[in-house]
């Protein structure tokens, strides 16, 4: 009997404990609900509430210039948020190629293009609700793939964090090598393309020497008067000079 009682007791322990544990994150997740967020929560949502107004700063300003700065806003916010979601791999590739590269490029190609600083009614085309309808339609089917993609996805928390630099490169060199070194080529061709068709640019755009007009043709050369006192002068002075 005794030994009965023992071994009920053991097994009855972790049935006890189970059932604990189960009340307490029952009891936790009631506490924790939509109307009780985290800081994490709070800030992520300000966050997304700043990159929204810059990105609709963006797109409404008439300035170039404004646009492009308001464009690193945009792009700054959402490295924030993939901060706040434990992806600091992605959040500092999107400085760094985004923030730094594209914005860059963008500015570049506003300056070298002569393209007008201030504001400008050609950067305004017309058709408003048309680019409205279409950026909302975008925005719901871009939703709703993704809730969709992602509706039965659970993220083991006791593994590595997903996102991190450990678990992104593993990925990106042991799954996606191929298509890493396919875009590495393809980003090399295209930087060669750039320079051979800025250097025959540069070719067809140069004037030709000024010492080539005589020899095909041109306009004679005129003989400079300072160099022939006699030339230049009226008829009596010749006279006299001779």
């Amino acid at each position: 009997m005794i030994l009965a009682a023992a071994a009920s007791t053991a097994l009855a322990t972790p049935t006890a404990d189970a059932a604990h544990r189960a009340l307490t994150a029952t009891a936790a997740g009631a506490t924790h609900g939509f109307l009780s967020p985290t800081g994490v929560e709070i800030a992520f949502l300000l966050v997304g509430l700043v990159s929204f107004g810059a990105a609709l700063v963006t797109v409404t300003t008439r300035q170039l210039v404004h646009a492009a700065l308001w464009l690193v806003v945009t792009l700054g916010g959402l490295a924030v948020e993939y901060l706040l979601l434990t992806a600091e791999f992605i959040a500092w590739v999107q400085v760094l190629i985004y923030v730094g590269s594209v914005v860059v490029l963008l500015l570049f190609g506003l300056m070298l293009t002569k393209a007008p600083i201030g504001r400008s009614p050609d950067a305004d085309s017309g058709n408003r609700w048309a680019a409205l309808t279409v950026a909302v339609a975008a925005a719901a089917a871009l939703v709703w793939v993704v809730v969709d993609a992602f509706r039965t996805t659970w993220i083991d928390l006791g593994g590595a964090a997903a996102g991190s630099t450990k678990v992104t490169g593993e990925s990106l060199f042991q799954n996606w090598v191929l298509p890493f070194e396919a875009l590495s080529v393809l980003l090399l061709a295209a930087l060669v393309g750039a320079i051979v068709l800025s250097r025959k640019a540069k070719a067809e755009t140069s004037p030709p020497p000024v010492n080539s007009r005589a020899g095909t043709g041109g306009s004679p050369s005129v003989p400079d008067s300072r160099n022939h006192p006699i030339e230049g002068k009226s008829p009596a002075e010749q006279e006299g000079a001779r």
